[in-house]
């Protein structure tokens, strides 16, 4: 083989090969990245499943919010249980397509949304933060 033809080889080799201090640079990089993944992952987890555990206590302690799909104020107030909120006690009172109100709703009373009732039969009306559905059910918050 000729001594240029060798040169060459070696110089492909050589850049098939990772620069090592490159390399190291690239393994922390991702190790920070996972890190960063894992600890929001774990905070945001911990979070949602004491939420969890605080809208089952509103529904055994048969706390009830009566709301309808179209109205803001009941979104509002299912965003601050976030994801935990498919555990709350909800009663859909709008009818698909119609501005109408389920019967269940009107048997219930029910004139604004949301409209909170609890189990000694003491209702609110509106949008009300999760330290105040805490304190009317004995359900402690997170």
């Amino acid at each position: 083989m000729s001594q240029e033809r060798r040169k060459r080889q070696q110089e492909r080799q050589g850049q098939g090969q990772p620069n090592p201090e490159r390399l190291r640079y690239i393994i922390i990089a991702i190790a920070i990245v996972v890190a960063f993944a894992a600890a929001y992952y774990f905070g945001w987890h911990r979070h949602n499943s004491r939420l969890d555990r605080f809208a089952r206590c509103l529904m055994a302690k048969q706390a009830k919010m009566y709301g309808a799909y179209w109205c803001p104020h009941c979104e509002d107030q299912k965003e601050k249980f976030g994801s935990s909120f498919q555990y709350a006690p909800y009663v859909e009172c709008g009818i698909k397509g119609s501005k109408g109100i389920e019967p269940v709703c009107t048997e219930a009373g029910i004139k604004r949304f949301p409209t909170w009732i609890f189990a000694d039969g003491a209702r609110v009306e509106g949008e009300h933060e999760l330290q105040f559905l805490g304190e009317q059910t004995g359900c402690s918050l997170p």
